[in-house]
């Protein structure tokens, strides 16, 4: 599919509105439950970049928590501390997987701006992150995949309406990306900054100059 015609655009009365490949290709994306609509597809492709920048630079599972095509919370799947626990509103005895913690952490940076969220995660959704995201105000999900019973568990949100999207892992877009306002069209190239320690490093301003593995 190159298409996906949406309901409308960033307001009702904005018709027609549609996701498409304008070299006529698939589609990377695949809606596996619900209906996204326009804004849904701006927070799920923007957020979903920022996962897989996190997972690349740090090696970890990611995940972010998107509002309003901004993000209200990001985070690594780092184990959560008992007071973390807490702080997360999560039980002692719920098994949490890293991909899990990940998602608590992101959600929790802000609870109060992630309400109605969208969300985005840089691994296959596992069950333990689908049963966190079960009990939270959520308008839909993006992620390179899910485990059956995760689907399940997603696709039963909302009445069934929760949005589940899925998108291609292998996906790379074009080098040159475009944009147009105001019937004038804005053109650059994509921002492919690779961000790791070599990065970071490349200038210590501290006194110190060698740094521990942890502190790298």
């Amino acid at each position: 599919m190159n298409e996906l015609e949406l309901k409308y655009g960033c307001n009702p009365n904005q018709k027609p509105a549609r996701i498409y490949m304008a070299d006529g290709s698939e589609l990377p994306v695949t809606v596996l439950n619900g209906k996204p609509g326009y804004i849904n597809f701006l927070d799920a492709l923007n957020s979903i970049q920022l996962v897989n920048e996190l997972k690349a630079a740090c090696g970890l599972p990611a995940a972010t928590s998107f509002k309003h095509v901004s993000p209200a919370g990001a985070a690594l799947g780092l184990p959560l501390s008992e007071v973390e626990r807490k702080m997360y509103h999560i039980a002692p005895d719920v098994e949490l997987s890293a991909l899990a913690c990940a998602y608590a952490r992101a959600r929790g940076a802000d609870r109060m701006s992630s309400f109605g969220d969208w969300i985005a995660l840089s691994d296959v959704c596992d069950v333990a992150t689908a049963k966190l995201i079960q009990h939270e105000v959520s308008d839909g999900i993006i992620a390179p995949g899910y485990e059956p019973e995760a689907l399940a568990i997603l696709s039963s949100k909302k009445k069934g309406g929760y949005n589940v999207v899925q998108i291609d892992p292998t996906y790379r877009p074009d080098p040159i990306e475009r944009k147009q306002v105001y019937g004038i069209t804005f053109e650059q190239g994509r921002n492919e900054l690779q961000i790791n320690a070599d990065t970071m490093l490349q200038t210590v301003v501290t006194e110190n100059k060698e740094l521990t593995e942890a502190q790298k």
